[in-house]
């Protein structure tokens, strides 16, 4: 197949880093192991994801910044013509949301969390190269490569599990092991983008699910989506490919009702962000009122008052508040000309008040 000339050199970049990962996962010395293994190989996801991109004549830079797009922007963009499927883009959204973590902040990634994770992500790195470059890791890797493994490959669910125990024990009164177990919430967190196409681990995030643990809520409680995926394994030895997916047994997922955010282990602030997805003047645009009158509507409805209507984000020192459908509806419902005038006109008096 011939390549275009950028995406050559991408597909170039991808396999170096790739091998300079697996160079990583199998040093023997343990210190900063994870976090390079977790660097290397999301430079090898973003760069083939790229060269993928290039090959089909996609343009991979923002036209008002100038700017390569990044890796989530990638990926959609990759789904959505078809040219890679939803569990191939939930292997690389994981390392990316791992990476992300180990970068700007701080993770735990367990032996064996690392390993199949790693080993889905090689299994969709090479069906990419085969599918859409002619290639193969195969053909780009020694012949002296051996593959060893000091332990079996884990079930996902059973290290779901484990995990989980783990963590209640390190947050057990005591323990002062606080830290290693956020870093181990971190982890399970990141592997969610197995099914979610938006992971984002949220200080609002460990600390709901800190207090959850800690309070012996039941795994399937906390990490719903986790609960809903199985380890789909083909092969053995050198031609072993590992699949994360969707378990067709597993239950539905069911989540905690959203208008007690703050008690419910399961909603994360991804989630909450889509629900609560109206500012106060795209929701005041969307009733046709100015912002002003809009505030005054919803003091007089009380709408602010209800969780279910609103919710603040704070951002640094910054504190937005935004507003559910729910709150539309109830806004929608109940305003007339007669409504807007009250309001308004109480509005004014507290104001000279």
């Amino acid at each position: 197949m011939k390549l275009k000339r950028e995406a050559k050199t991408l597909k170039a970049k991808a396999i170096a880093s790739l091998k300079r990962g697996l160079e990583a996962f199998n040093n023997h010395d343990d210190d900063g192991r994870p976090e390079t293994v977790l660097l290397m190989l999301q430079h090898a996801c973003e760069m083939l994801t790229k060269a993928l991109l290039l090959q089909k004549g996609q343009n991979i830079f923002d036209k008002e910044k100038g700017t390569s797009i990044g890796l989530e922007r990638a990926l959609n963009i990759a789904c959505s013509k078809g040219w890679m499927n939803a569990a191939q883009a939930g292997s690389i959204r994981v390392i990316d949301a791992m990476r992300d973590q180990a970068q700007h902040w701080m993770i735990v990634v367990p032996e064996d969390t690392l390993y199949i994770n790693s080993r889905a992500l090689i299994t969709t790195l090479d069906e990419i190269l085969t599918e859409h470059f002619d290639d193969a890791l195969a053909d780009n890797l020694p012949v002296r490569v051996l593959p060893l493994s000091t332990q079996p490959l884990p079930d996902f669910l059973m290290l779901v599990n484990r995990e989980y125990a783990q963590i209640r024990d390190l947050l057990a009164p005591g323990r002062r092991a606080r830290d290693e177990a956020r870093g181990r919430i971190t982890a399970l967190l990141a592997m969610e983008a197995h099914v979610s196409e938006e992971v984002a681990v949220s200080k609002r995030d460990l600390d709901r699910i800190e207090e959850a643990i800690k309070s012996d809520t039941p795994v399937e409680q906390v990490f719903p989506r986790l609960l809903t995926l199985a380890t789909n394994i083909e092969g053995e030895g050198p031609t072993i490919r590992v699949r994360i997916t969707r378990d067709a047994d597993a239950p539905a997922v069911r989540y905690v009702s959203g208008d007690d955010p703050a008690g419910a282990a399961a909603i994360r602030e991804v989630d909450l962000q889509k629900k609560y997805h109206w500012s106060p003047r795209a929701l005041a645009e969307k009733l046709e009122l100015n912002v002003n009158k809009a505030k005054a509507v919803r003091d007089l409805l009380r709408i602010d008052e209800d969780p279910a209507n609103v919710m603040v984000f704070e951002f640094g020192s910054q504190k937005h508040p935004r507003y559910s459908d729910n709150a539309y509806r109830v806004l929608r419902d109940a305003i007339t000309p007669e409504l807007v005038e009250q309001a308004w006109r109480e509005h004014q008096e507290r104001r000279r008040r």
